[in-house]
């Protein structure tokens, strides 16, 4: 395995792992996310309704089950090569909206541009992660790059 596709699994099981641990709050009892909200994020006390926990719940699950598809790509880079560079392009543009909806819903600055530019960033690294192996892959058959 290259130095760039062991980088690329190595990078896409740590953001899948993070994405993953989101399953707890799937089932976590609600207090569990007020407490979060309130002491850990700083945000004050959680809204409160249905919609709530409603919009809470399934939103972490479905970053765990794009968590375990970002570690199912990274079991084999060489096969999923091209779903690695949809995710990495998918993550830069998710990374600008994350951004955008945090400043716009009122977030700090830092909080809208630390976690729009992480997501942009790991994405921007995905992309060039995937490419430099098949910059490599042609050069080693001789093609121009």
């Amino acid at each position: 395995m290259s130095a760039s596709d062991a980088s690329l699994t190595f990078l896409l099981r740590l953001l899948g792992a993070a994405e993953l641990a989101a399953v707890v709050f799937v089932v976590a009892p609600l207090g569990w996310m007020e407490a979060v909200h309130d002491r850990v994020l700083g945000l004050g006390p959680l809204p409160t309704g249905r919609i709530v926990e409603y919009l809470a719940r399934h939103l972490s699950a479905l970053y765990a089950v794009h968590g375990a598809m970002v570690v199912a790509v990274s079991l084999d880079v060489r096969r999923y090569r091209p779903l690695a560079r949809v995710l990495g392009w998918s993550h830069v543009g998710l990374g600008v909206a994350v951004g955008w909806t945090d400043w716009s819903a009122g977030f700090a600055w830092w909080w809208a541009l630390g976690e729009g530019a992480l997501v942009s960033m790991c994405g921007g690294a995905i992309v060039l992660l995937a490419r430099q192996r098949r910059a490599a892959r042609a050069v080693e058959c001789g093609a121009e790059v």
